[in-house]
């Protein structure tokens, strides 16, 4: 039995049109909120723990950076070393509410 994941997150936002905008370079003081937030996908196949998915529910709301990815995805691979930082690990449930 696997556990399967994805992991997707753009690498930067983008204007498709909203204000006349079609780009994603404008400084960030005048940036819409389109070219500063980006979109982050993770989806979970049918044997992941439920629990840790039910503690992964309530972090939706919380603002995660790309600075979350590097110790999210060693978490997930289950990687040990001393750069993991599970305060940065969005999947690490024994830190809630840090970001």
């Amino acid at each position: 039995m696997f556990e399967t994941a994805m992991l997707y997150v753009s690498d930067h936002g983008e204007s498709l049109g909203e204000n006349g905008l079609y780009l994603h370079g404008l400084p960030y003081f005048l940036a819409p909120d389109a070219q500063k937030h980006v979109p982050f996908v993770l989806w979970f196949g049918r044997n992941f723990d439920q629990q840790s998915l039910s503690d992964i529910q309530q972090k939706r709301a919380q603002r995660l950076s790309h600075d979350n990815i590097f110790s999210t995805l060693l978490g997930l691979f289950e990687i040990q070393t001393a750069a993991y930082d599970p305060k940065m690990d969005i999947l690490d449930h024994t830190h809630p509410g840090h970001w």
